[in-house]
Protein backbone atom coordinates (compact mmCIF):
# COMPACT_ATOMS: atom_id res chain seq x y z
CA UNK A 1 0.00 0.00 0.00
CA UNK A 2 1.46 3.35 -1.01
CA UNK A 3 2.23 6.08 1.47
CA UNK A 4 -0.81 8.18 0.57
CA UNK A 5 -3.23 5.35 1.30
CA UNK A 6 -4.34 4.48 4.80
CA UNK A 7 -6.85 1.84 5.86
CA UNK A 8 -10.43 3.06 5.79
CA UNK A 9 -12.21 3.60 9.11
CA UNK A 10 -15.48 2.00 10.24
CA UNK A 11 -14.00 -1.52 10.35
CA UNK A 12 -17.32 -2.87 11.64
CA UNK A 13 -18.55 -2.83 8.03
CA UNK A 14 -18.18 -6.32 6.61
CA UNK A 15 -16.48 -5.10 3.45
CA UNK A 16 -16.36 -8.34 1.39
CA UNK A 17 -20.16 -8.65 1.41
CA UNK A 18 -20.77 -5.63 -0.82
CA UNK A 19 -20.32 -4.54 -4.40
CA UNK A 20 -18.70 -1.23 -5.30
CA UNK A 21 -22.01 0.66 -5.35
CA UNK A 22 -23.35 -0.66 -2.03
CA UNK A 23 -20.27 -0.54 0.16
CA UNK A 24 -19.97 3.23 0.52
CA UNK A 25 -23.66 3.55 1.32
CA UNK A 26 -23.03 0.92 4.01
CA UNK A 27 -20.33 3.16 5.53
CA UNK A 28 -22.79 6.05 5.90
CA UNK A 29 -25.46 3.78 7.38
CA UNK A 30 -23.05 2.50 10.03
CA UNK A 31 -21.81 5.99 10.77
CA UNK A 32 -25.26 7.51 11.21
CA UNK A 33 -27.35 4.63 12.55
CA UNK A 34 -24.94 2.36 14.37
CA UNK A 35 -23.51 -1.15 14.13
CA UNK A 36 -25.33 -3.72 12.06
CA UNK A 37 -27.33 -1.25 9.97
CA UNK A 38 -25.35 -2.05 6.84
CA UNK A 39 -26.60 -5.65 6.82
CA UNK A 40 -30.11 -4.42 5.98
CA UNK A 41 -28.85 -4.09 2.41
CA UNK A 42 -29.12 -7.88 2.33
CA UNK A 43 -32.79 -8.05 3.31
CA UNK A 44 -33.92 -8.33 -0.30
CA UNK A 45 -32.86 -10.95 -2.81
CA UNK A 46 -34.07 -10.82 -6.38
CA UNK A 47 -33.43 -12.47 -9.71
CA UNK A 48 -35.08 -10.46 -12.44
CA UNK A 49 -32.54 -10.06 -15.26
CA UNK A 50 -32.79 -7.18 -17.71
CA UNK A 51 -31.34 -6.77 -21.22
CA UNK A 52 -27.63 -6.09 -21.03
CA UNK A 53 -24.47 -5.78 -23.15
CA UNK A 54 -24.00 -8.00 -26.22
CA UNK A 55 -27.68 -8.93 -26.17
CA UNK A 56 -27.18 -10.90 -22.95
CA UNK A 57 -29.45 -10.66 -19.88
CA UNK A 58 -27.93 -9.15 -16.75
CA UNK A 59 -28.63 -8.94 -13.04
CA UNK A 60 -26.40 -5.86 -12.77
CA UNK A 61 -28.24 -2.64 -12.03
CA UNK A 62 -27.01 0.86 -12.71
CA UNK A 63 -25.85 2.74 -9.64
CA UNK A 64 -28.58 5.36 -10.06
CA UNK A 65 -31.22 2.64 -10.03
CA UNK A 66 -29.83 1.07 -6.87
CA UNK A 67 -29.47 4.31 -4.96
CA UNK A 68 -33.08 5.12 -4.07
CA UNK A 69 -33.87 1.60 -2.84
CA UNK A 70 -30.64 1.27 -0.86
CA UNK A 71 -30.97 4.70 0.73
CA UNK A 72 -34.52 4.03 1.88
CA UNK A 73 -33.56 0.66 3.33
CA UNK A 74 -30.61 2.13 5.23
CA UNK A 75 -32.26 5.27 6.57
CA UNK A 76 -30.55 7.75 4.23
CA UNK A 77 -32.17 10.70 2.50
CA UNK A 78 -31.07 12.23 -0.81
CA UNK A 79 -30.61 16.00 -0.41
CA UNK A 80 -29.23 16.55 -3.88
CA UNK A 81 -28.56 14.35 -6.90
CA UNK A 82 -27.11 15.44 -10.22
CA UNK A 83 -24.87 14.36 -13.08
CA UNK A 84 -21.86 16.63 -13.37
CA UNK A 85 -20.60 18.02 -16.66
CA UNK A 86 -17.28 16.82 -18.10
CA UNK A 87 -14.46 18.64 -16.35
CA UNK A 88 -16.73 20.10 -13.67
CA UNK A 89 -15.00 20.37 -10.30
CA UNK A 90 -16.43 18.18 -7.56
CA UNK A 91 -16.61 19.62 -4.08
CA UNK A 92 -16.25 17.51 -0.92
CA UNK A 93 -19.02 17.48 1.67
CA UNK A 94 -20.31 15.33 4.50
CA UNK A 95 -22.34 12.56 2.90
CA UNK A 96 -21.09 13.32 -0.64
CA UNK A 97 -21.43 10.07 -2.57
CA UNK A 98 -19.94 9.94 -6.06
CA UNK A 99 -20.19 7.35 -8.85
CA UNK A 100 -17.54 7.76 -11.55
CA UNK A 101 -15.55 5.71 -14.07
CA UNK A 102 -13.14 3.33 -12.31
CA UNK A 103 -10.80 3.60 -15.31
CA UNK A 104 -9.59 6.97 -13.97
CA UNK A 105 -9.60 6.26 -10.22
CA UNK A 106 -5.97 5.70 -9.17
CA UNK A 107 -6.74 3.85 -5.94
CA UNK A 108 -8.53 0.87 -7.56
CA UNK A 109 -6.88 -1.88 -9.66
CA UNK A 110 -9.22 -1.11 -12.59
CA UNK A 111 -7.41 2.22 -13.20
CA UNK A 112 -6.26 2.39 -16.79
CA UNK A 113 -7.66 -1.08 -17.49
CA UNK A 114 -11.45 -1.25 -17.35
CA UNK A 115 -14.35 1.19 -17.66
CA UNK A 116 -17.02 0.52 -15.03
CA UNK A 117 -19.12 2.41 -12.50
CA UNK A 118 -17.46 2.76 -9.10
CA UNK A 119 -18.56 4.69 -6.03
CA UNK A 120 -16.65 6.55 -3.34
CA UNK A 121 -17.28 9.13 -0.63
CA UNK A 122 -15.74 12.59 -1.16
CA UNK A 123 -15.35 14.31 2.18
CA UNK A 124 -13.66 17.44 3.60
CA UNK A 125 -10.12 17.03 4.93
CA UNK A 126 -8.30 19.23 7.39
CA UNK A 127 -4.89 19.37 5.68
CA UNK A 128 -5.85 18.38 2.12
CA UNK A 129 -8.27 19.65 -0.49
CA UNK A 130 -10.42 16.53 -0.15
CA UNK A 131 -10.30 12.97 1.06
CA UNK A 132 -11.68 9.92 -0.71
CA UNK A 133 -13.13 7.12 1.38
CA UNK A 134 -13.76 3.87 -0.48
CA UNK A 135 -14.67 0.61 1.25
CA UNK A 136 -14.47 -1.65 -1.82
CA UNK A 137 -12.93 -5.06 -1.07
CA UNK A 138 -12.30 -7.45 -3.93
CA UNK A 139 -9.72 -9.46 -5.86
CA UNK A 140 -9.14 -8.54 -9.51
CA UNK A 141 -6.86 -9.80 -12.29
CA UNK A 142 -4.73 -6.70 -11.64
CA UNK A 143 -4.42 -6.92 -7.88
CA UNK A 144 -6.41 -6.53 -4.68
CA UNK A 145 -8.85 -3.72 -3.97
CA UNK A 146 -9.01 -2.87 -0.28
CA UNK A 147 -10.81 -0.19 1.79
CA UNK A 148 -8.82 3.03 1.76
CA UNK A 149 -8.84 6.66 2.84
CA UNK A 150 -6.88 8.81 0.38
CA UNK A 151 -6.25 12.57 0.45
CA UNK A 152 -6.51 14.28 -2.94
CA UNK A 153 -5.53 17.70 -4.20
CA UNK A 154 -7.89 19.61 -6.52
CA UNK A 155 -5.69 18.62 -9.47
CA UNK A 156 -5.70 14.92 -8.48
CA UNK A 157 -9.46 14.96 -8.05
CA UNK A 158 -9.93 16.57 -11.47
CA UNK A 159 -7.74 13.85 -13.03
CA UNK A 160 -9.68 11.12 -11.22
CA UNK A 161 -13.06 12.38 -12.45
CA UNK A 162 -12.49 13.95 -15.88
CA UNK A 163 -15.89 13.00 -17.28
CA UNK A 164 -19.49 13.05 -16.12
CA UNK A 165 -20.15 11.62 -12.65
CA UNK A 166 -23.19 11.02 -10.48
CA UNK A 167 -22.83 13.27 -7.43
CA UNK A 168 -25.26 12.73 -4.57
CA UNK A 169 -25.49 14.42 -1.19
CA UNK A 170 -26.91 12.12 1.48
CA UNK A 171 -27.98 12.78 5.05
CA UNK A 172 -29.35 10.62 7.86
CA UNK A 173 -33.08 10.05 7.82
CA UNK A 174 -35.41 8.19 10.12
CA UNK A 175 -34.35 4.60 9.94
CA UNK A 176 -37.18 2.35 8.72
CA UNK A 177 -38.32 -0.51 10.94
CA UNK A 178 -35.98 -3.47 10.75
CA UNK A 179 -37.21 -5.94 8.11
CA UNK A 180 -39.33 -8.62 9.72
CA UNK A 181 -38.12 -11.22 7.26
CA UNK A 182 -36.55 -11.87 3.90
CA UNK A 183 -37.90 -10.10 0.84
CA UNK A 184 -37.27 -12.42 -2.09
CA UNK A 185 -38.17 -12.28 -5.76
CA UNK A 186 -36.37 -15.28 -7.17
CA UNK A 187 -36.25 -17.07 -10.49
CA UNK A 188 -39.07 -19.20 -11.79
CA UNK A 189 -37.99 -22.11 -13.97
CA UNK A 190 -38.77 -20.38 -17.26
CA UNK A 191 -36.89 -17.18 -16.40
CA UNK A 192 -33.88 -19.14 -15.15
CA UNK A 193 -33.85 -21.37 -18.25
CA UNK A 194 -33.94 -18.36 -20.60
CA UNK A 195 -31.11 -16.71 -18.67
CA UNK A 196 -28.87 -19.80 -18.78
CA UNK A 197 -29.65 -20.50 -22.44
CA UNK A 198 -28.75 -16.93 -23.44
CA UNK A 199 -25.20 -17.48 -22.16
CA UNK A 200 -24.89 -21.12 -23.24
CA UNK A 201 -25.99 -20.39 -26.82
CA UNK A 202 -24.57 -16.92 -27.48
CA UNK A 203 -22.49 -16.93 -30.69
CA UNK A 204 -19.64 -14.85 -29.23
CA UNK A 205 -18.26 -17.28 -26.67
CA UNK A 206 -15.61 -14.89 -25.37
CA UNK A 207 -18.17 -12.15 -24.75
CA UNK A 208 -20.55 -14.64 -23.12
CA UNK A 209 -17.95 -15.95 -20.66
CA UNK A 210 -16.58 -12.47 -19.98
CA UNK A 211 -20.04 -11.23 -19.05
CA UNK A 212 -20.96 -14.40 -17.14
CA UNK A 213 -17.83 -13.93 -15.00
CA UNK A 214 -19.31 -10.67 -13.68
CA UNK A 215 -22.83 -12.12 -13.45
CA UNK A 216 -21.84 -15.08 -11.30
CA UNK A 217 -19.69 -12.82 -9.10
CA UNK A 218 -22.70 -10.56 -8.51
CA UNK A 219 -25.01 -13.52 -7.91
CA UNK A 220 -22.59 -15.11 -5.44
CA UNK A 221 -21.94 -11.89 -3.52
CA UNK A 222 -25.64 -10.96 -3.26
CA UNK A 223 -26.49 -14.38 -1.87
CA UNK A 224 -23.64 -14.17 0.61
CA UNK A 225 -24.97 -10.81 1.82
CA UNK A 226 -28.52 -12.17 2.02
CA UNK A 227 -27.38 -15.17 4.05
CA UNK A 228 -25.46 -12.86 6.40
CA UNK A 229 -28.57 -10.70 6.88
CA UNK A 230 -30.71 -13.75 7.62
CA UNK A 231 -28.16 -15.08 10.11
CA UNK A 232 -28.00 -11.72 11.88
CA UNK A 233 -31.78 -11.80 12.34
CA UNK A 234 -32.03 -15.50 13.23
CA UNK A 235 -34.13 -16.12 10.12
CA UNK A 236 -32.27 -18.99 8.49
CA UNK A 237 -34.21 -22.23 8.52
CA UNK A 238 -31.01 -24.20 7.93
CA UNK A 239 -27.82 -22.25 8.53
CA UNK A 240 -25.47 -24.99 7.34
CA UNK A 241 -27.32 -25.59 4.09
CA UNK A 242 -27.58 -21.89 3.26
CA UNK A 243 -23.85 -21.41 3.81
CA UNK A 244 -23.13 -24.46 1.64
CA UNK A 245 -25.32 -22.95 -1.07
CA UNK A 246 -23.36 -19.68 -0.89
CA UNK A 247 -20.10 -21.60 -1.12
CA UNK A 248 -21.42 -23.41 -4.21
CA UNK A 249 -22.18 -20.03 -5.83
CA UNK A 250 -18.63 -18.86 -5.10
CA UNK A 251 -17.25 -22.10 -6.53
CA UNK A 252 -19.32 -21.60 -9.69
CA UNK A 253 -18.07 -18.03 -10.09
CA UNK A 254 -14.49 -19.28 -9.91
CA UNK A 255 -15.19 -21.98 -12.50
CA UNK A 256 -16.73 -19.45 -14.87
CA UNK A 257 -13.66 -17.22 -14.61
CA UNK A 258 -11.43 -20.20 -15.38
CA UNK A 259 -13.69 -20.94 -18.34
CA UNK A 260 -13.39 -17.38 -19.57
CA UNK A 261 -9.61 -17.47 -19.48
CA UNK A 262 -9.59 -20.67 -21.53
CA UNK A 263 -12.05 -19.40 -24.12
CA UNK A 264 -9.98 -16.23 -24.33
CA UNK A 265 -6.99 -18.38 -25.31
CA UNK A 266 -8.95 -20.42 -27.86
CA UNK A 267 -9.26 -23.49 -25.65
CA UNK A 268 -12.41 -25.66 -25.34
CA UNK A 269 -14.99 -24.31 -22.92
CA UNK A 270 -16.50 -26.11 -19.94
CA UNK A 271 -20.18 -26.74 -20.69
CA UNK A 272 -20.70 -28.03 -17.15
CA UNK A 273 -20.87 -24.47 -15.81
CA UNK A 274 -24.23 -23.91 -17.49
CA UNK A 275 -25.71 -26.99 -15.84
CA UNK A 276 -24.39 -25.80 -12.50
CA UNK A 277 -25.76 -22.29 -13.08
CA UNK A 278 -29.24 -23.68 -13.70
CA UNK A 279 -28.96 -25.84 -10.59
CA UNK A 280 -27.85 -22.94 -8.41
CA UNK A 281 -30.70 -20.72 -9.55
CA UNK A 282 -33.11 -23.56 -8.84
CA UNK A 283 -31.70 -24.07 -5.34
CA UNK A 284 -32.01 -20.42 -4.34
CA UNK A 285 -35.61 -20.93 -3.20
CA UNK A 286 -34.69 -24.08 -1.33
CA UNK A 287 -31.72 -22.49 0.44
CA UNK A 288 -33.42 -19.25 1.44
CA UNK A 289 -37.02 -20.36 1.78
CA UNK A 290 -38.84 -21.32 4.99
CA UNK A 291 -38.38 -25.03 4.52
CA UNK A 292 -35.30 -26.82 5.79
CA UNK A 293 -32.80 -26.86 2.95
CA UNK A 294 -30.40 -29.54 2.01
CA UNK A 295 -26.79 -28.92 1.09
CA UNK A 296 -25.74 -29.88 -2.39
CA UNK A 297 -24.25 -33.35 -2.53
CA UNK A 298 -20.46 -33.18 -2.64
CA UNK A 299 -18.65 -34.40 -5.72
CA UNK A 300 -17.30 -37.93 -5.36
CA UNK A 301 -13.71 -38.09 -4.19
CA UNK A 302 -11.13 -39.45 -6.60
CA UNK A 303 -9.02 -42.33 -5.39
CA UNK A 304 -6.41 -42.38 -8.21
CA UNK A 305 -2.91 -42.85 -6.72
CA UNK A 306 -0.62 -39.91 -7.40
CA UNK A 307 3.08 -40.57 -8.25
CA UNK A 308 5.46 -38.76 -5.90
CA UNK A 309 7.49 -37.08 -8.72
CA UNK A 310 4.29 -35.59 -10.13
CA UNK A 311 3.26 -34.26 -6.72
CA UNK A 312 6.66 -32.58 -6.42
CA UNK A 313 6.36 -30.93 -9.85
CA UNK A 314 2.83 -29.69 -9.19
CA UNK A 315 3.80 -28.39 -5.75
CA UNK A 316 6.82 -26.62 -7.24
CA UNK A 317 4.66 -24.90 -9.88
CA UNK A 318 2.04 -23.88 -7.32
CA UNK A 319 4.71 -22.71 -4.90
CA UNK A 320 6.29 -20.51 -7.58
CA UNK A 321 2.97 -18.84 -8.42
CA UNK A 322 1.96 -18.42 -4.78
CA UNK A 323 5.48 -17.49 -3.62
CA UNK A 324 5.46 -20.11 -0.91
CA UNK A 325 7.53 -23.16 0.07
CA UNK A 326 6.43 -26.18 -2.02
CA UNK A 327 7.23 -28.46 0.91
CA UNK A 328 4.29 -27.01 2.86
CA UNK A 329 1.98 -27.87 -0.05
CA UNK A 330 3.34 -31.41 -0.17
CA UNK A 331 2.51 -31.76 3.51
CA UNK A 332 -1.18 -31.35 2.68
CA UNK A 333 -1.68 -27.61 3.10
CA UNK A 334 -4.67 -26.48 0.99
CA UNK A 335 -3.75 -23.85 -1.57
CA UNK A 336 -6.59 -21.68 -0.31
CA UNK A 337 -4.74 -21.34 3.02
CA UNK A 338 -1.78 -19.64 1.35
CA UNK A 339 -1.93 -15.82 1.66
CA UNK A 340 -2.67 -14.26 -1.71
CA UNK A 341 -4.47 -17.31 -3.11
CA UNK A 342 -7.31 -16.30 -5.45
CA UNK A 343 -9.00 -17.62 -8.57
CA UNK A 344 -6.57 -15.47 -10.55
CA UNK A 345 -3.64 -17.38 -9.10
CA UNK A 346 -5.43 -20.65 -9.92
CA UNK A 347 -5.43 -19.62 -13.57
CA UNK A 348 -1.68 -18.95 -13.42
CA UNK A 349 -1.04 -22.38 -11.88
CA UNK A 350 -3.15 -24.14 -14.54
CA UNK A 351 -1.50 -22.30 -17.42
CA UNK A 352 1.98 -22.86 -16.00
CA UNK A 353 1.42 -26.61 -15.63
CA UNK A 354 -0.05 -26.99 -19.11
CA UNK A 355 3.01 -25.23 -20.51
CA UNK A 356 5.59 -27.10 -18.40
CA UNK A 357 4.02 -30.56 -18.73
CA UNK A 358 2.85 -30.26 -22.35
CA UNK A 359 -0.72 -31.22 -21.46
CA UNK A 360 -4.12 -29.66 -21.95
CA UNK A 361 -6.61 -30.13 -19.14
CA UNK A 362 -10.17 -31.13 -19.85
CA UNK A 363 -12.29 -27.98 -19.45
CA UNK A 364 -14.80 -29.79 -17.22
CA UNK A 365 -12.00 -30.80 -14.83
CA UNK A 366 -11.21 -27.15 -14.07
CA UNK A 367 -13.47 -26.75 -11.06
CA UNK A 368 -12.40 -25.50 -7.62
CA UNK A 369 -12.86 -28.94 -6.11
CA UNK A 370 -9.93 -30.13 -8.23
CA UNK A 371 -7.78 -27.00 -8.06
CA UNK A 372 -7.44 -26.08 -4.40
CA UNK A 373 -5.11 -28.93 -3.43
CA UNK A 374 -1.94 -30.40 -4.91
CA UNK A 375 -3.36 -33.94 -5.13
CA UNK A 376 -6.49 -32.72 -6.90
CA UNK A 377 -4.39 -30.94 -9.53
CA UNK A 378 -2.21 -34.04 -9.92
CA UNK A 379 -5.26 -36.15 -10.75
CA UNK A 380 -6.42 -33.83 -13.51
CA UNK A 381 -2.86 -33.91 -14.88
CA UNK A 382 -3.05 -37.71 -14.99
CA UNK A 383 -6.43 -37.57 -16.76
CA UNK A 384 -4.96 -35.16 -19.32
CA UNK A 385 -2.08 -37.49 -20.25
CA UNK A 386 -2.26 -39.46 -23.51
CA UNK A 387 -3.59 -42.99 -23.13
CA UNK A 388 -0.95 -45.35 -21.77
CA UNK A 389 1.17 -42.70 -20.08
CA UNK A 390 1.32 -42.84 -16.28
CA UNK A 391 3.40 -39.71 -15.78
CA UNK A 392 4.12 -36.55 -17.72
CA UNK A 393 7.13 -36.44 -19.97
CA UNK A 394 9.99 -34.08 -19.12
CA UNK A 395 9.15 -30.53 -20.08
CA UNK A 396 10.46 -29.48 -23.48
CA UNK A 397 11.02 -25.98 -24.81
CA UNK A 398 8.00 -24.84 -26.77
CA UNK A 399 8.48 -22.62 -29.81
CA UNK A 400 6.27 -19.56 -29.55
CA UNK A 401 5.18 -17.00 -32.09
CA UNK A 402 3.24 -14.87 -29.65
CA UNK A 403 1.98 -14.64 -26.08
CA UNK A 404 -1.23 -16.06 -24.70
Amino acid sequence: MSADLTPAPEPQVEWPLFDCVQVNLAILAERWHGPGTHLDLGAGLRFRPLPGPHGLPTVERFAADQLAEAAQRLGLTVLDRRTTAPGEALTPAEGRYVVADAFHLPWVPYAGRRHMEHSFLLEPAGDADAVVLDGYHNETPWGSARPVRRPLSHAELAAAVPGPALAVTLAPARRPPAPAGAETDLADEETAARYVAAYAEHPDRRAAFDRLTLETWLLARSRKLHARFLRSRGLLADDTAALAHVAAWESLAESVYLGYRRVERGRPEAREVFTRLAEQLGRDREAFGPATARAAAPRPAHATPVPAPLRARVAAAAGTVLKTDPAALLDGRPLADVPGFTSFRVVEIVERLERELSVEFDADDLVPENLHHVDGICRIVLRALPAGEAAPRPARPVARTGGN
